[in-house]
């Protein structure tokens, strides 16, 4: 597993990004799932930065691992924020026009949506959500 440690702010999702990046090149990742999972963690990132901690910034940790057979990656956000659980967040209205449409949650509904597995839990103090897809098209 490989990881990396930033703080809070959306001037470090290119950090992330990069690091993403790095590690889907090694796996010669196609450019439709790594669009997909640009996107996930585009959404997570900025919720982390956005609602984790109430005043300044805080940890974050991006870890990356990948699995062979069937080839997959396995990224968990962990931050030391609030609990909060993202996955049980209400779905929004889909079939509403985008004026009808209450702010929130849309992010959240796409990443559920793209993703093969989603998975949050908290423990020693700590937000994790892990995020799997397969490399397969």
């Amino acid at each position: 597993m490989k990881t990396i440690h930033v703080d809070s702010t959306t001037d470090n999702l290119s950090s992330v990004m990069g690091f993403i990046n790095s590690e889907l090149d090694e796996l010669g990742c196609p450019e439709r799932i790594r669009a997909q999972i640009k996107l996930a963690i585009d959404e997570l990132f900025a919720n982390i930065c956005y609602y984790a901690y109430d005043s300044a910034p805080g940890p974050v940790t991006i870890a990356f691992e990948s699995e062979p057979n069937p080839p997959a990656v396995i990224i968990s956000l962990i931050d030391k924020g609030k609990p909060y659980n993202p996955l049980e967040a209400d779905e929004p209205d889909v079939e509403l026009s985008g004026e009808d449409r209450p702010i929130g949650g849309l992010g959240i509904f796409l990443v559920q949506n793209t993703m093969d597995d989603l998975n949050y839990e908290y423990k020693e103090n700590q937000n994790v959500l892990t995020l799997k897809k397969y490399l397969l098209e």
